[in-house]
């Protein structure tokens, strides 16, 4: 309890430090004439005193923790959507997708009838080393049993994680081994890439998907643009969609790869922070070229500087839909119990002036509520329902109109598309059929595949899903439950208004500790928004069965990229998908429209 105080009477001293060292600097950095110096103090000092209160006076001895830590996060909830609280047990594991590693074997793994089958083994990694393979299954690890009730995604987490240079044992059943084969394995670093796949989709035009803005992105997308460069890329389709953000000086660092020198990219100010301004050096590997961006509803934060900074210099086309709207920047401060509060402290601009941060008066609900109103006032499908106010204009170095205030307005819209899902295929993902139909196959069938496909390109080149295959598929679907004939329409319908009623509640945001957690969680509740739409849109027969030929298709895709994912690694997943992406294929479209770069004036 010594140890609680103690840590809130730092926390208290640090604010006061702080804001005394800010009033030193003056100028701007001066305190409001509202909140006086005698004003600070008397709320520093309730507080304290309240927690003394509770600790000598009250009828019982109370744990102040958990009541000092709800405190601190209902404080910085009161402040804006983004600044937030992480517990000290917490700040590892939600920093690791930033940092870019984490300790662990070097495996991924996919939960399949109560066993933990591997899926893909880290190259270079602790567990390639020691020989574990995909399609092995992890039945122990050290003296525990890795089945049945074990079988989940919190278990091999907790277990096989661990600190670099410590030693665990997986107990592995191979295909055509009748024991169970042991391995010790000493934990690594192992790395978390920010580009999900990088590939030429012709002879001229490169394509780089980046997941988040990471320690390791610059690195990685200099890696790619080298290779892309090498196989002769002459244009570039760099995909941020459903790109979250991180990093601020890693969106800089990319910027950078783009445009010539000494051009500003972003600059952020605040009330304790003066304007800083970020600039190129003119180093890029692709600063001539054309260029088309993807962006839509969840690229925010690093992803909407990136953008619009390519926007507003004409360097880009985008295309897709507004993104999410998050202009506020954060810095992590310590505190001494080693948690850490992410506190806003300025707004970022674009070279244009705009600040994209979209309004958050109405609360914390109604800010996260604001993808799925989207999709409900019809945004999503008509861009004409979006209205922006003359405030906010802005304009690009070539004259074009830009806005602020919401979200960046990408240049050529494309709408959700809500045709590729019926409702059989809702059903079949939400039992996730498609990914257990295809580890099942490879359980043991993987090495003959292996054997016809060496390669993804063999694969790519000569695998497709054909009638055949497709009614071995629908065979296995109706024997767990989902016919593929006379669906019933009700089933799906219950489903949806399930999915509805949690969009519309507090569910996420209870759950979520995070920004980035919560965007975690509303990319695979904006699916099945999209997927709510889809039902609304297939009522008639004649539009259901143009519905039901695409969703075929789609399907067919899905399970084609199951199997790349499975056999060659998960980059391959997302080359095979391209093909009934339709926004992907609308970039494609506008790569090759020179008269809407002449149009636009955007430089190649």
């Amino acid at each position: 309890m010594k140890k609680t105080l103690h840590t809130l009477t730092l926390l208290l001293l640090l604010c006061g430090t702080l804001w005394a060292q800010n009033t030193r600097q003056g100028k701007k950095n001066q305190e409001p004439a509202e909140f006086p110096r005698n004003h600070v103090d008397l709320v520093e000092n309730k507080m304290g005193t309240l927690l003394q209160m509770i600790r000598y006076a009250y009828v019982e001895d109370v744990d102040l923790s958990p009541i000092v830590e709800k405190g601190i996060t209902q404080i910085l909830e009161q402040l804006d959507p983004h600044s937030a609280y992480i517990p000290a047990k917490d700040l590892e594991r939600t920093n690791e997708p930033l940092v870019g590693n984490f300790d662990g074997i070097g495996v991924s793994f996919q939960i399949y009838e109560d066993s933990v089958v591997i899926v893909d083994v880290i190259s270079g990694g602790p567990s390639e080393k020691v020989g574990l393979q995909p399609g092995d299954r992890i039945v122990t690890i050290d003296t525990l049993q890795a089945t049945g009730k074990n079988a989940t995604t919190q278990f091999v987490f907790t277990h096989l994680r661990g600190k670099k240079g410590t030693k665990v044992e997986v107990g592995i059943k191979r295909k055509g081994k009748d024991e169970i084969i042991r391995f010790e394995i000493i934990r690594d670093k192992i790395p978390l890439h920010s580009v999900d796949t990088y590939f030429m989709v012709d002879k001229r035009t490169g394509y780089i998907q980046l997941d988040r803005f990471s320690r390791t992105s610059a690195e990685e997308v200099a890696a790619a643009l080298t290779d892309l460069k090498k196989q002769g890329m002459k244009n570039l389709i760099l995909d941020l969609r459903g790109n979250t953000g991180g990093y601020l000086d890693i969106a800089v660092s990319l910027a950078d790869q783009f445009l010539p020198k000494d051009k500003l990219v972003v600059y952020m100010q605040g009330k304790a922070q003066e304007r800083e301004e970020f600039r190129t050096t003119g180093k890029g590997l692709f600063t001539q070229g054309r260029m088309v961006v993807m962006i839509d509803e969840n690229s925010a934060s690093a992803s909407e500087i990136l953008s619009g900074t390519l926007q507003d210099w004409d360097r880009a086309i985008l295309v897709g839909r507004r993104s999410f709207g998050k202009g506020l920047v954060q810095r992590p401060f310590n505190l001494p119990d080693r948690s850490n509060v992410r506190l806003t402290i300025a707004r970022y601009y674009t070279p244009s002036g705009r600040c994209i941060q979209k309004p958050y008066k109405d609360g914390m609900e109604a800010y996260y509520k604001d993808i799925m109103n989207r999709y409900l006032h019809g945004e999503m499908v008509h861009p004409d329902s979006i209205r922006m106010p003359d405030s906010l204009r802005y304009y690009t170095a070539g004259k074009r109109v830009v806005y602020g205030g919401g979200g960046i307005m990408p240049d050529v819209f494309v709408p959700a598309d809500t045709q590729r899902a019926s409702d059989y295929y809702i059903a079949l993902r939400s039992k996730n059929l498609l990914n257990k139909f295809v580890l099942g196959i490879l359980d043991t069938e993987r090495e003959s595949y292996l054997k016809k496909y060496p390669d993804f390109k063999a694969f790519n080149r000569g695998f497709e899903p054909d009638d055949a295959f497709m009614e071995k598929f629908y065979a296995y679907a109706e024997e767990k439950g989902v016919p593929h004939t006379n669906f019933k329409a009700a089933q799906a319908q219950k489903f949806m208004q399930e999915m509805l009623r949690e969009m519309q509640s507090d569910t996420l945001l209870s759950k979520s500790k995070t920004y980035e957690e919560y965007m975690e969680r509303v990319l695979w509740n904006e699916a099945r928004m999209k997927e709510y739409l889809t039902q609304k849109a297939a009522k008639e027969d004649e539009n259901q069965r143009a519905y039901a030929a695409s969703s075929d298709r789609f399907l067919r895709s899905q399970l084609k990229a199951l199997f790349a994912s499975n056999l060659y690694g998960t980059k391959y997943y997302y080359q095979v998908t391209k093909e009934v992406d339709e926004a992907f294929q609308r970039a494609l479209k506008v790569m090759e429209d020179k008269e809407l770069f002449d149009k636009l004036g955007i430089h190649d």
